[in-house]
């Protein structure tokens, strides 16, 4: 599988919308049960797909405290898990497991209404929070959903509780398209783009005008290289919303990238006009003007991208790039040095850095450090060769003179003044 090379890890496609809520992601996603099984979830799902398969409807849910109670409350969680959920559930209209000391997921049947199904949810959800005095995050699907087989129902409500957790103790959701972005999201940040996509087209089966799920489709082709398909995908988002900053950037990112050099700077100002504060369409910006050779305007946008992420290096590296063409040495060393101190495996900064501590005959030792890990870090970078072959020129012409200018009549003098005398 081939996958895009990008000139920074700041540099990429936009997954989020502008004005997106803050939210938290959780510490344990427990859709990573579906790809690495515990021995409990494999005996719920293989319960629920057998004893349900018959059924015509159903409801799945999974069920935590809050990972902040206290240890008291957790050590008594999987008890009162077990005692609600026999108060509450008949012993053969319903299943439930356990999956660690402060979660479970259970499946009950035998109702006739989605609304009597809600309601034993409801009592459940009261029951365990009034008993653990703690609040509960909820994840839940009712069979049928749409074309989805029985099988899928419970690692259904394990994305769904995925999706709850983003807002944090005290919230249920029902699984929809939005919890399959989520999952495919963490999919996503696994490197799995394969199972990614699936999950983003699975949404789009339920949701298909999301703007969300076809902007995550579109990066996750993207990444994959498939660039016809993550254009198609982005057109339909901007179509359902014309200003929306994320895909304006990632159609410029797209054009950028199939060297369309105008549109994707026509792209990236629109964006920036629509939304200044958002870092990667300053930096992308800083970016295209530095390729177009449009010095000034670029400066603009590096100096907003370090005001909005200043821990990032990439655009201290491109201002010193900058400064190198325009023959500004010590202010683009300046600039490379902030760059290393914030990213010390940046290949073109620690290059850059290395070239214009040369070129100031300063730190040369430092210098071919730099230059000889720039080379390590990109093997097949010709100009990172050149630099450092350059630098060791410099080095070495400079250690030579150094040599030759020391008398030979100073052997036996015993003091640096003597030696400073004895100097031509």
């Amino acid at each position: 599988m081939m996958m895009l090379k990008f000139i920074a890890k700041e540099i990429q496609f936009l997954k989020t919308t502008g004005d997106a809520p803050a939210l938290s992601p959780p510490a344990v996603y427990y859709s990573d049960l579906l790809t690495q099984p515990s021995k409990e979830f494999k005996i719920f799902a293989r319960r629920t797909a057998d004893t349900c398969a018959s059924q015509k409807r159903f409801t799945t849910a999974a069920i935590q405290i809050d990972p902040a109670a206290s240890e008291e409350t957790i050590d008594k969680a999987n008890e009162v898990f077990h005692a609600c959920f026999h108060s509450v559930l008949e012993e053969d209209k319903g299943i439930w497991e356990c999956l660690d000391p402060f979660t479970a997921i259970f499946v009950f049947w035998d109702y006739k209404t989605a609304d009597q199904g809600e309601k034993r949810l409801g009592l459940l959800n009261e029951k365990i929070s009034q008993a653990l005095n703690a609040k509960l995050i909820m994840g839940t699907i009712a069979f049928p959903f749409h074309y989805f087989p029985v099988e899928e129902m419970a690692g259904c409500a394990l994305k769904a509780l995925d999706h709850a957790a983003f807002f944090g103790p005290g919230h249920a959701v029902e699984f929809d398209g939005l919890s399959l972005n989520i999952s495919g999201d963490r999919l996503f940040q696994l490197n799995n783009i394969d199972a990614a996509i699936t999950e983003y087209e699975k949404g789009l089966s339920i949701a298909p005008g999301d703007i969300n799920l076809l902007n995550s489709l579109g990066v996750a082709f993207g990444v994959d290289a498939c660039l016809d398909k993550a254009m198609e995908y982005f057109e339909k988002a901007r179509n359902i919303n014309p200003e929306e900053v994320m895909v304006i950037h990632n159609l410029g990112l797209i054009h950028q990238i199939n060297d369309k050099h105008d549109s994707a700077l026509a792209y990236l100002k629109k964006a920036h006009g629509i939304n200044p504060d958002v870092f990667e369409i300053e930096l992308l910006l800083g970016h295209l003007l530095f390729k177009e050779k449009k010095f000034d305007p670029a400066m603009t946008h590096l100096d907003a991208a370090i005001r909005l992420k200043p821990e990032s290096g990439t655009a201290f590296r491109i201002k010193g790039q900058i400064l190198l063409e325009r023959e500004d040495v010590p202010g683009a060393a300046a600039q490379f040095n902030q760059a290393v101190k914030r990213n010390p495996n940046d290949a073109a900064a620690l290059s850059g850095y290395a070239w214009a501590m040369a070129l100031q005959k300063r730190n040369l030792s430092i210098a071919l450090s730099f230059a000889k890990k720039s080379l390590g870090l990109d093997p097949e970078n010709e100009q990172y060769r050149h630099y450092l072959e350059e630098i060791q020129n410099i080095h070495d012409h400079i250690e030579e003179t150094n040599e030759s200018a020391d008398p030979a009549d100073c052997s036996g003098c015993h003091s640096n003044k003597a030696k400073i005398l004895c100097s031509p």
